[in-house]
C-alpha cells in the first residue's frame, strides 16, 4: 500500500480512536490490548498508530525490559499486574506476558515446567482481569520468513534503525521453525471464548494497521459521546505597557 492511500485511510479511523478514548474516559472504561508477533513484525509501528493522536496521558505504551533478579523470583505474572490501566485509561502492550511461551521458551530462558504453568495459569489469569471488568484484546501480527528476513537486513543497512537488531533478532534467523510451533502450542492452550487470539497479516505493514484498528475498534462497545461543547469566546487583546522579554529566542535553523 502506498504511504498517501494508507494516511487517506487511517485519518477516518483515526478520529474513531480519538472518540474511543473519549468514550473510555467519560464512562471509566479499562481498556488493554496486546501486540505480539515475530522481531520486525511491526507491533511498534502498530502502536504508534493506535496512539499517535490519544493523549499520552490517558493512552500508555507498556514495554518491560528483562526482569531483575528480584523479580525472577515473583509470581510470573505479578510485574505485569502494576501496569494494568485506572479508570479510563488505555495500555498497549509491546510484547506482554506472552514473551513466556514465546521468546522465553524458544530461547531457553523459561524451563518447560515454568512454560507448562504459564499455558495453565494464563487463561485463569485473563478471565480474572475480564470478570474485574477490564477489556482485554489480543492480536498476533503474522510474518513470512522471507519478510523477516528482508526487515532484518533493512535494519542492518539503515544506521537509523540498527538499535533495533538485537542478538535476540539475529537468533531468530535460524529459529524461524521453533517460534512456529512455539506460537501454536500457545495459541491451542490460550485462545479461548473469554479472551480469544485474533491475527492480523502484517506482510503489508501498513495494511496491516490499518485491519488492526478497524477490527479492534469493531470488537468496542458503542462509544457514542458526543464531544463537549466549549465556549471559545473573542479575545480582547490590549498592548503591553512594557516588555516581558527577558531572553532573545535563539535563531531560526537555516536549510
Amino acid at each position: 500500500m502506498k504511504g498517501k492511500q494508507y494516511r487517506e485511510e487511517l485519518e477516518p479511523l483515526t478520529e474513531e480512536l480519538v472518540g474511543m478514548a473519549r468514550w473510555a474516559r467519560t464512562t471509566g472504561a479499562r481498556v488493554v490490548v496486546l501486540f505480539e508477533g515475530r522481531d520486525t513484525a511491526g507491533k511498534g509501528g502498530a502502536i504508534r498508530a493506535v496512539r499517535e493522536r490519544l493523549n499520552p496521558r490517558q493512552c500508555r505504551t507498556v514495554a518491560l525490559s528483562k526482569p531483575t533478579e528480584d523479580e525472577q523470583t515473583q509470581w510470573y505474572f505479578q510485574r505485569y499486574v502494576a501496569h494494568l490501566p485506572c479508570a479510563g485509561e488505555i495500555v498497549l502492550f509491546d510484547r506482554s506476558w506472552y514473551n513466556r511461551p514465546g521468546v522465553e521458551r524458544v530461547m531457553g530462558y523459561a524451563t518447560e515446567p515454568q512454560v507448562e504453568a504459564f499455558m495453565k495459569q494464563a487463561p485463569s489469569f485473563e478471565r480474572l482481569l475480564i470478570d474485574d471488568g477490564i477489556l482485554l484484546y489480543k492480536y498476533w501480527l503474522t510474518t513470512d520468513q522471507d519478510k523477516q528476513e528482508e526487515r532484518l537486513r533493512e535494519r542492518l543497512d539503515d544506521p537509523l534503525k540498527r538499535w533495533k537488531l538485537s542478538p535476540i533478532d539475529l537468533a531468530a534467523r535460524e529459529k524461524y521453525d521453533d517460534y512456529t510451533r512455539a506460537r501454536e502450542a500457545m495459541l491451542r492452550a490460550t485462545h479461548t471464548d473469554h479472551a480469544p487470539w485474533t491475527l492480523v497479516d502484517f506482510n503489508d505493514q501498513k495494511r496491516g494497521r490499518l485491519t488492526l484498528i478497524r477490527d479492534l475498534l469493531d470488537r468496542l462497545p458503542d462509544m457514542n459521546i458526543e464531544p463537549p461543547k466549549i465556549d471559545f469566546p473573542e479575545l480582547e487583546t490590549k498592548p503591553l505597557k512594557e516588555s516581558y522579554d527577558v531572553l532573545e529566542p535563539i535563531k531560526n535553523y537555516e536549510i
